[in-house]
Formats: structure tokens, C-alpha cells, sequence
């Protein structure tokens, strides 16, 4: 099977090439920065096809070389939940590719949505909610998914979308908290400061959940919305005070020095049920009883 990965060069995007490639698929990866794709070990094992994906070509299905599947991980502009660009240009700049590459031929995409579409609710956030989005990048993310459902009313192929939550690992944003928590101790800080730390969230190594990501994708048994979750909330505070203690590091937590954040809710963690069907079916399917639910947190 030959696959398509965009947004390729992206901190979950190494992640899905590289084991695409360990797992035996051909891998067409592009991204808009060829010198950045040079960084990655995996480069001389893909066909690399630098390409900006906001510039129109007349059939993206042919320039790249007629994929069996795309796994669609390009957005820009992140971690800026908030700036109107997400639907004033990447929403309608993300279609049209994925309008035109459905066009002439594609059968099979998986797009990366955000738990963000699911706005202020509270609680175990399943994908039968409604959606509702509450800053510019979940309304994008969203309003995509339901361009998408309305193109298939018009053109058959096959739509997994998969709301992200929240992950760690090497390469992550900068102003991520663990990051910032590095930094710290790089630095020698004595003191580390943070919000209150009793938001709940739902957090997944970034290795872990680009198994994930390929899972879903390779399975037949489940389509639509898929949560990409661990299923199990953890406050701040508390992945904060793991990191240390796996790192084997001591800072003081300098807790209530920042606000909570205004554009999610206090307390959301993802519903893993619909998730763990597709995991399964993806196991039976290939003979795999390695998976094992995700207690690394």
C-alpha cells in the first residue's frame, strides 16, 4: 500500500513516517520545508515531495503519484488556537486539496481533527456529542469534517477523522508545558511557574499516538469521528509531578502564577470506547495481540 503523509515533517508527522516505513508501506511524504525533511533519518527511505499545499495544481492525485491512502496531518499555524486565519484561510486552503485529490481518484483519507470541536464541555467527551467549538481552530476543524461528510454525499470515499487530544514527547511545541519544564531544569531554576494545576486532561506519549493514527487508519470496521485519547484524565499538576519523578528531577512548583486558559474547560478527557473497537479490529485483522491500553501516565 502506498500512503500518503502531509504535513510530514510536523511533530506527530515523523512520527507516523517513521513507523509507516518500520511496518513495511511505501510512504510518499511532503511538507512545504525540503531543508527541514533533510533533518529526518527516515528522508532517504520515502519519495519526498516538497509541496504547498495552499498553491493549487490542476490534479494533487497524480503529483503524488496516486496514493492508496492519505493520512492528512498539515495544518498551520499552531499552537495559535485563537487567531482567525484558521478558517479565514486554512479551513477553505484545506478543502480545496483535499477536494481536488478526492476528485481525481482518491478512496481512502484519514484527516487529524482536535478535541477542541468539542468546546467548553465538560467530562468524558464521546463522539456522538455534538460539536461545539469554541475558538477559530476547533470552528475550522470542525466545519472541515462537515465539508467532508457533504462532499461524500457527492463522491464515494472512505473518511476516518481523528480528534486529537493532548500528547508529549520529543520535538513537541516549545511553549508546551514540559517543554517549559525542561527549560527549567536545563537552566537550573529553582522554582517552576505554572497554573494551579488542576485542570484535568488527556494526555498520550506522541510515539503512542501515532500507532494509534496507523491503526485506525489501516482498519475497516470503524469510520467517522475516532477519538485519539488514553481514555484517562490526569491534572496538571499531577503529569507535571510524574515527568519529574521519571526524569528523576526536583523543582519547586510555583502553582496559581499563571490563569487557567479561556478557551478550554476545566475538566475533559477523551472517551476511548470507539477508539479501542477500531484498535481491535485493526489486532484481529492482522494477527497483532500486542496492543496493550496506555499506562504510561
Amino acid at each position: 500500500m502506498k500512503v500518503l503523509v502531509t504535513g510530514a515533517t510536523g511533530f506527530i508527522g515523523g512520527y507516523v513516517v517513521r513507523q509507516l516505513i518500520n511496518q513495511g508501506y511505501r510512504v510518499v511524504a511532503t511538507s512545504r520545508n525540503p531543508e527541514k525533511a533533510k533533518a529526518f533519518e527516515w528522508i532517504s527511505q520515502v519519495q519526498y515531495i516538497p509541496c504547498d499545499l495552499n498553491v493549487m495544481r490542476n490534479d494533487f492525485f497524480q503529483f503524488f503519484h496516486q496514493p492508496d491512502l492519505l493520512i492528512h496531518l498539515a495544518w498551520e499555524g499552531l499552537p495559535n488556537y485563537e487567531d482567525l486565519f484558521h478558517f479565514e484561510k486554512n479551513l477553505f486552503s484545506n478543502y480545496s486539496f483535499l477536494k481536488n485529490i478526492i476528485e481525481h481518484g482518491l478512496k481512502r483519507l484519514v484527516v487529524t481533527g482536535t478535541c477542541l470541536e468539542y468546546g467548553m464541555q465538560n467530562g468524558a467527551l464521546s463522539e456522538d456529542m455534538e460539536a461545539r467549538p469554541d475558538n477559530p481552530y476547533g470552528l475550522a476543524k470542525d466545519t472541515l469534517r462537515r465539508f467532508l461528510e457533504q462532499l461524500q454525499k457527492k463522491i464515494n470515499f472512505d473518511l476516518k477523522w481523528i480528534r486529537l487530544f493532548y500528547m508529549y514527547g520529543k520535538g513537541q511545541s516549545p511553549n508546551s508545558i514540559l517543554s517549559q519544564l525542561d527549560r527549567s531544569l536545563e537552566n537550573g531554576e529553582t522554582n517552576f511557574n505554572m497554573s494551579g494545576g488542576e485542570q484535568l486532561r488527556d494526555y498520550l506519549p506522541v510515539e503512542r499516538a501515532a500507532t494509534y493514527i496507523i491503526r485506525i487508519a489501516m482498519q475497516d470496521k470503524v469510520n467517522g469521528i475516532i477519538n485519539c485519547c488514553s481514555g484517562k484524565p490526569i491534572s496538571i499538576r499531577k503529569l507535571v509531578e510524574n515527568y519529574l519523578e521519571r526524569k528523576q528531577k526536583s523543582i519547586h512548583l510555583n502553582l496559581g502564577f499563571y490563569s487557567y486558559t479561556d478557551y478550554e474547560p476545566m475538566a475533559f478527557w477523551g472517551d476511548a470506547t470507539k477508539l479501542n473497537i477500531a484498535l481491535s479490529s485493526f489486532d484481529l485483522d492482522k494477527g497483532d495481540r500486542s496492543y496493550e491500553p496506555d499506562r504510561t501516565i
